[in-house]
């Protein structure tokens, strides 16, 4: 049954679930289609799209918030948007910062203490950002943290303290989870719920939790923050896909007694159907996926991919107590563990939601200059100074999303993955780069296209293929030809 988990879906198959997501107002204005090959499928514009236009806007089928980033950002565990307070951001991102920051120094910074924000050009320091230099009025100077009061941080951890002009960045307010656990937060009920659905039921280490072994559910997540996070979503995988199928088993059953019959259909089809998102996307061991460093000798290249397979099966052990249910075994095998974590290495995009904290501090920094906006200034800049450079940081994390992961590479891309001011959230974004006729295949690098054909080609082996778009056979072609032509020269 677990080899069935991981045959390759039929033509046909794979028309009926990308029809079924179409049919469902998923992804206007694309389809998915065979290319084959090397590259399977591909997503296809079913229209024109003009140059800047949204292409693609697709939450995920799964996808977790990276651990270290947690502290730097508090979001909703399911959509990824910000929630709590301006305030509430700020402090959390201070208290992170333990000795060097909010727990350095007891009895210094006050709200007079702090200088008047800049007024340089702000639309011209968003440029210098991108560049590595900071878009907000901090100095050089200030990208060394300065410490602040733990009193200060405590203020704003409690909602005791106020900050100017907070209040014209709302964000929603927190919704705990159903279970009651403390790890997961949520922006509203609607998404505390769909997480309880869909995965998180049987993940939660709360008190009203479906899991049967929360001591091994919690030696599972330690294992995963300390070795890789991406266990975590591969975890979502297989619970989202054992609910699934008890929600399929349980209608199945409904409908069959409703009509006075015997339910016909077996387990293992009830799991195949639960299993069809994941059937669709392109897959390999993880151990086996994973490109070989540089500073790995290829002497010791089974020793490298040895070490990712013992990972995986501690990860798996650990998940095994937690959350095993005979019923669903094939989803345990460790084969189809290595594919699920496999496909996340092929086929994620790294979710990244700007931060309403930079926005804030833009704000402040780009106020008229008058009275109100010097207190403005004087109030904020300590904190600011505390956060240095890292006052910007943004949300990141994994996800895996049924169209997206259909979107092939090119060095020469008409699609770039990209938010725009209005996507606060973890959705993929896609948008055209160019006018895409119809009938084109969208596609986006899945790297820094402006390197050159060696470097770009040494970066997509960590994706196991060899580029071969328009502007990779230009590159060889003309490589070929300055090469020959210089032999050329050297002859005569």
């Amino acid at each position: 049954m677990a080899a069935m988990l991981l045959e390759t879906p039929s033509d046909a198959a794979m028309r009926r679930y990308y029809d079924k997501l179409a049919s469902a107002g998923k992804g206007p204005g694309l389809r998915v289609d065979q290319i084959g090959g090397a590259f399977g499928k591909g997503l296809f514009a079913d229209k024109v799209f003009d140059q800047d236009e949204l292409v693609l806007r697709e939450p995920k089928l799964v996808g977790a918030q990276h651990e270290h980033n947690k502290a730097d950002a508090l979001v909703c565990s399911f959509c990824f948007q910000y929630i709590g307070s301006m305030e509430l951001q700020i402090g959390r991102r201070l208290l992170s910062k333990g000795d060097e920051s909010a727990h350095d120094l007891k009895e210094t910074g006050s709200l007079s203490g702090g200088e008047e924000g800049s007024d340089m050009d702000l639309t011209e320091e968003k440029e210098e950002s991108e560049n590595g230099h900071d878009g907000c009025g901090c100095d050089e100077k200030s990208h060394n943290r300065k410490a602040i009061s733990t009193e200060l941080v405590d203020s704003l951890l409690t909602g005791d303290l106020h900050l100017p002009y907070s209040d014209k960045f709302p964000l929603s307010p927190i919704t705990s989870c159903p279970g009651g656990c403390a790890e997961d937060v949520f922006c509203s009920d609607m998404c505390a719920d769909e997480a309880w659905r869909t995965y998180h039921s049987l993940l939660c280490a709360g008190p009203n939790s479906l899991c049967e072994n929360k001591k091994a559910l919690a030696q599972f997540k330690e294992h995963a923050c300390d070795s890789n996070d991406i266990f975590l979503v591969a975890a979502q995988v297989i619970a989202g896909t054992i609910l699934q199928a008890r929600n399929l088993k349980n209608e199945i059953l409904k409908n069959a007694t409703a009509k006075g019959k015997e339910p016909r259909q077996q387990t293992h089809d009830i799991l195949l159907e639960a299993w069809e998102p994941f059937a669709m996307g392109f897959k390999k061991l993880w151990w086996e996926a994973v490109a070989l460093p540089d500073d790995v000798d290829p002497s010791q290249e089974d020793s490298f991919r040895d070490q990712f397979k013992e990972l995986a099966i501690e990860s798996l052990n650990y998940l095994k107590e937690a959350i095993y249910e005979e019923e669903y075994d094939p989803l345990f095998d460790l084969e189809v563990y290595g594919h699920i974590i496999g496909m996340f290495e092929l086929n994620n995009l790294e979710i990244v939601v700007p931060s309403p904290v930079e926005d804030y501090f833009i704000y402040i920094d780009d106020l008229p200059k008058d009275d109100q906006s010097a207190h403005a200034g004087t109030v904020t800049r300590p904190f600011l100074d505390a956060l240095g450079s890292e006052y910007a940081t943004y949300c990141t994390g994994t996800g895996f999303f049924a169209l997206q992961s259909c979107v092939n590479h090119s060095c020469r891309p008409n699609a770039k993955a990209f938010k725009r001011e209005e996507d606060r959230d973890g959705a993929a974004v896609l948008l055209a780069i160019r006018p895409i006729r119809k009938g084109e295949e969208i596609t986006i690098s899945y790297i820094d296209e402006n390197h050159d054909l060696e470097e770009r080609q040494a970066l997509l082996a960590d994706y196991g293929f060899v580029c071969s778009c328009s502007r990779c056979i230009e590159d060889s072609s003309m490589k070929i030809f300055s090469s020959r032509a210089l032999a050329g020269m050297l002859q005569q």
